[in-house]
């Protein structure tokens, strides 16, 4: 049978990581965390579940995933978020091919949204690439969301199970969290623009929400597909005022 090696990074996850872990090893031989020095409970909870904890100061998503998969032991990763979790059919599985593993593996991402799954917003197969032979695949990104890059020759598998993924629990984090994150993308978006019309995030915002609520059927969510298509679009809005901002700094 071949053996996996599980790959999570964390920062400050105590809430998250214990389910994470225990159904990684469900599937997996070597569970590896690389913590950014998490202040809170996470790197004991991780090591108490049987983990190998290593603190390492952080470096950005693709880098700090790269950096895990070559402790790994096994031939095998599977990359995982601390705020994620194995189903119990995708789990099942998993399994079924491990005794031979010989492509990557994709799965469908169930996003959950204050602890209801959200199946329209277009969240919904969300297909991740996850397990992977460690030699013939990276991750590569910058700013904000990483990509793996696998060889041209490498077959992809997808298989049935969802990966859950507790993503936003209350609308406090929601708003925190694309706060965060259009910081970065302005970064980006102000490094490849000389200039961006003072319209353009109004414009924005109003695209994206009416992709998300109508075009992606956020309207079947209820209450939640208000709140996701709002912040998707405020997102975009923040992130293209906050590269204006950053324009004009440098000017």
């Amino acid at each position: 049978m071949t053996k996996i090696s599980a790959v999570i990074i964390t920062l400050n996850e105590e809430q998250n990581i214990k389910r994470c872990i225990e159904a990684a090893f469900k599937v997996c031989d070597e569970v590896i965390v690389i913590d950014s020095y998490s202040t809170d409970n996470t790197v004991k909870i991780s090591e108490a579940c049987g983990a190998k904890v290593v603190k390492r100061v952080w470096k950005g998503f693709a880098e700090t995933k790269n950096f895990g998969n070559q402790l790994a032991k096994n031939g095998f990763i599977l990359s995982l978020d601390a705020d994620e979790e194995l189903s119990s059919q995708l789990i099942k599985n998993i399994l079924s091919v491990k005794d031979n593993l010989n492509t990557a593996y994709s799965f469908n991402r169930l996003n959950f949204y204050r602890n209801i799954p959200v199946k329209h917003c277009g969240w919904y197969p969300d297909k991740k690439i996850r397990l992977f032979p460690k030699e013939a695949c990276f991750w590569h990104g910058d700013y904000v969301h990483e990509t793996l890059k696998i060889s041209p020759d490498l077959k992809v598998t997808h298989l049935k199970g969802d990966l859950f993924h507790y993503t936003i629990t209350s609308i406090a984090q929601h708003k925190s969290t694309i706060e965060k994150y259009a910081t970065l993308s302005a970064k980006e978006l102000a490094q490849n623009r000389k200039s961006i019309s003072p319209i353009q995030p109004y414009l924005a915002y109003l695209v994206m929400f009416l992709k998300k609520y109508f075009i992606q059927m956020g309207i079947a969510e209820g209450l939640n597909g208000i709140y996701i298509s709002h912040f998707s679009a405020l997102s975009r809005y923040w992130r293209y005022k906050k590269a204006i901002a950053l324009l004009h700094s440098s000017n």
